[in-house]
């Protein structure tokens, strides 16, 4: 029997809660303890791990996107109703900012590491390019970061796409292939900008940053690069998983 409108939304909002609190409690947690390849891997870990255990967990109620960029996707290549697309959207992102305001919550009451200070000028662990007031980590030019998530998005997606068909021998171990694209993705992107991959995972710690810290701002005025790069790159799957669509 298939799930009902709110228990699908919930699943939805639960999934996003889980994926912020976990992965994005892991990128600002280790954000003074831990730096360069060790944190990358750490972080990359946590988001790879979360994801996979998650879609087990929702996989059947909603799907297990978490993702605003897979939603538009999936229905793109008409897998999934354009008419729910809005509910999971805002499911997503209620997920995503609670998600990410139990770390703020958790972070604000320690008292050495991870030291709030660091998680207000990363904008607790915000992605980023060069400009707008970001830290002095952002190198990486709005053209290079775009073509990271539109590329990284791509792939990330197809492998979605492609591993959750009906008729995909691997549909079982979906989740598994999903979380260690999740995982190897991060792992490139991180040093780059951070790794977005999903417009929640950045506009929620840039939103909540931004309301509780007035220096943290420049996160917020970079999230759009983070809604329109990995959604495009998501389009792009979509066109990819329709050529490749065995036809009778």
């Amino acid at each position: 029997m298939a799930a009902s409108t709110q228990s699908r939304l919930l699943a939805e909002f639960l999934g996003t809660f889980g994926l912020l609190l976990i992965g994005g409690g892991a990128a600002v947690s280790t954000l003074p303890p831990i730096d360069g390849t060790a944190r990358d891997a750490v972080v990359s870990l946590a988001f790879g791990a979360v994801l996979l255990a998650l879609a087990y967990a929702f996989g059947d109620l909603s799907g297990a996107h978490f993702n605003p960029a897979v939603t538009v996707s999936l229905a793109a290549s008409d897998r999934f109703k354009w008419a729910d697309v809005p509910g999971y959207l805002v499911a997503q992102i209620l997920g995503g900012l609670v998600g990410i305001g139990v770390v703020l919550g958790i972070i604000s009451g320690g008292g050495s590491a991870p030291n709030a200070m660091y998680a207000q000028g990363f904008a607790l662990g915000s992605q980023c390019f060069s400009g707008f007031g970001a830290p002095a980590g952002c190198t990486y030019s709005p053209a290079a970061v775009f073509l990271l998530e539109v590329a990284l998005g791509f792939i990330f997606i197809l492998v979605i796409q492609l591993v959750t068909r009906p008729e995909s021998s691997a549909k079982n171990l979906a989740p598994v292939a999903i979380g260690m694209a999740l995982l190897v993705t991060n792992l490139i992107a991180i040093p780059i900008d951070g790794a977005s991959l999903n417009p929640v995972r950045s506009f929620s710690p840039a939103l909540v940053s931004a309301l509780v810290w007035p220096s943290a701002r420049w996160a917020l005025a970079e999230s759009w690069m983070f809604w329109i790069a990995p959604i495009i790159g998501g389009l792009l799957a979509a066109a990819a998983e329709r050529i490749l669509r065995p036809h009778s």
